[in-house]
């Protein structure tokens, strides 16, 4: 595999898939380019010039970009299969979320936990999974199982978990608790997700000094700009229920915004609820005066763990509507008509 992406890479090799005649939006610099790309064994091995390839594809002008990244989803909260989530997400440009499977983790434990990446793997959709690290929430709920840091350890053998889920225990982790600083522990160099609204002053320095990396539960540009100074990254959640996009968008400049990210953290009826969080946060995005590219950026690049799967193009599809039916890249005519 590395031998013949290297080789397509240079042009010793014809890839197997050009796209040609494309504009790519380039979200790691915030602009659009001329450039063909050249895909081998469904990894894109160069972004700029020409290459022999078995098939091409030209687009004819269109805009080539990456799929949309969910930052943070209870996936099991939309009521539906994992497939069937991925039916509703992806033709709308979502090919990737990071999933706490809090909900099921406490109705069925560590055995519910392995269910979801069962029922998630093989799917046009990337499912990467956060470990839930309150199972029950605290020691006075009555839950269906308890995940302690030997059963996290056995989950963070597994590829697709990146790390630690939403940090609910503040007390926990701002005074020390042995057993939530081995969880903790266990995802040690892993990203590792918190929960604290309100939290702020010594108590949120302890808990970023703890590790804690990010947070989708800030309520005020003032909350997110303390926390953005200690290193942490803030997720904008607009959800079904919990909406904080438009209260938080003051805090997100040019400084700030790659600390920023987009989540929905809990969706019901994924199909309606997609379509409602791709239109609402990109129309308030804009007239919050920020640029299509930077809008489509704030959703793809700043979930951290996410970086290397804009790599990877997933060869199955729900999208029926684009001429490519490659969901990771989504061939448009005009940049982000449905999101615009």
């Amino acid at each position: 595999m590395r031998e013949k992406l290297l080789a397509v890479a240079r042009g010793d090799q014809a890839a197997d898939l050009l796209l040609t005649g494309g504009r790519v939006v380039d979200v790691f610099t915030g602009s659009v380019i001329d450039a063909e790309v050249a895909v081998v064994d469904g990894v894109i091995a160069s972004v700029g010039p020409a290459r022999d390839a078995v098939e091409t594809i030209d687009l004819a002008g269109q805009y080539l970009l990456p799929g949309l990244i969910d930052a943070h989803v209870h996936l099991e909260s939309s009521m539906v299969t994992p497939y069937e989530f991925a039916r509703a997400v992806v033709p709308r440009g979502t090919t990737a979320v990071v999933t706490d499977p809090h909900e099921v983790a406490n109705v069925a434990g560590l055995a519910g936990v392995q269910w979801l990446l069962e029922a998630s793997d093989d799917l046009p959709l990337a499912v990467l999974v956060m470990a839930p690290s309150c199972v029950p929430a605290t020691h006075l709920a009555t839950a269906g199982a308890e995940l302690d840091a030997a059963d996290l350890e056995v989950l963070a053998q597994h590829p697709r978990v990146i790390g630690l889920a939403e940090v609910m225990n503040v007390p926990g982790v701002v005074l020390g608790d042995p057993a939530v600083h081995a969880k903790i522990d266990a995802f040690a160099g892993r990203p590792v997700d918190g929960h604290g609204p309100g939290l702020a002053g010594d108590w949120l320095q302890a808990y970023a000094a703890a590790g804690v990396g990010t947070d989708h539960e800030t309520l005020t540009p003032e909350e997110a700009l303390e926390k953005l100074r200690l290193g942490m990254r803030v997720w904008l959640r607009e959800g079904t229920g919990a909406r904080n996009l438009v209260d938080l968008l003051p805090v997100v400049t040019g400084a700030t915004s790659r600390r920023c990210g987009f989540c929905t953290a809990v969706r019901l009826r994924p199909v309606v609820a997609r379509i409602w969080w791709c239109v609402r946060t990109s129309r308030t995005l804009k007239r919050n005066a920020f640029t299509w590219v930077d809008r489509w950026l704030a959703r793809t690049v700043h979930r951290p763990a996410c970086g290397p799967n804009l790599r990877r193009i997933r060869q199955r599809s729900c999208d029926r509507r684009s001429s490519i039916s490659r969901p990771s890249i989504c061939g448009l005519k005009n940049p982000v008509p449905m999101c615009a």
